[in-house]
Order: C-alpha cells, then structure tokens, then sequence
C-alpha cells in the first residue's frame, strides 16, 4: 500500500541532503586544458572561476585573439566538467532515498 507519508518523509530527508550536499560543492575542483596544456582553468562546485594559469609564451600582444579563445575553451571544458562532478554528487547524495517511480528521473533535477 501506497504510504504518503512516508513518502513526505523521505522527500523531507532527500531535501536535507541536497540542502547539505550544495553547502558542500565549493569543495569540488574540475581543471579545463586548451592549447595542449598552455592554458588551465579551474573552477569550483559552485561554477565560479578560481584561477588562470597560461604558458609564458602565449603572453604575447600580438596573440591576443588566440589567447582569449584558448581561455574561453579551458573554462568551458573545465565547466562541463564540474557539471558532471555535480551531478555525481547529488545523485551519490540523494541515493536510495527517493522512491522508484517509473517515468520520473529525480537525477536531472539538480
């Protein structure tokens, strides 16, 4: 028989944990390369920018275009990166606490 609440319950708890869980991320790293390494970004759980570091020989004027787009490539590797370490960590999370309701994916939710 269908309990609601203990269903109430569980999403209560489930609640808590990714309430927890999300104080937690600022923790998580992720580092994105371009340039074959000459530009690094890392960024943390919270999707924020924590540092820049570039090869001494791209900090030339005249590759200043190429410079910006290798940055621009590095944090995007290095944000789809910490979105999965995310997901990873809401779900690890969350696990077993949610009932198995066919049809709904809680796993996308965060």
């Amino acid at each position: 028989m269908f309990d609601i609440m203990s269903l109430m319950n569980k999403v209560k708890e489930a609640q808590a944990k990714i309430k927890e869980t999300q104080g937690n991320l600022v923790h998580l790293r992720a580092e994105g390369e371009s340039g074959a390494g000459m530009v690094k970004v890392i960024v943390n759980g919270n999707r924020k920018v924590e540092s820049i570091q570039m090869d001494d020989s791209l900090v030339n004027v005249a590759d200043k275009e190429m410079l910006g787009d290798l940055v621009v490539a590095a944090t995007n590797i290095a944000m789809e990166s910490i979105d999965i370490k995310i997901k990873e960590e809401m779900k690890s999370a969350t696990a077993g606490m949610m009932p198995n309701i066919p049809g709904m994916d809680f796993g996308n939710m965060f």
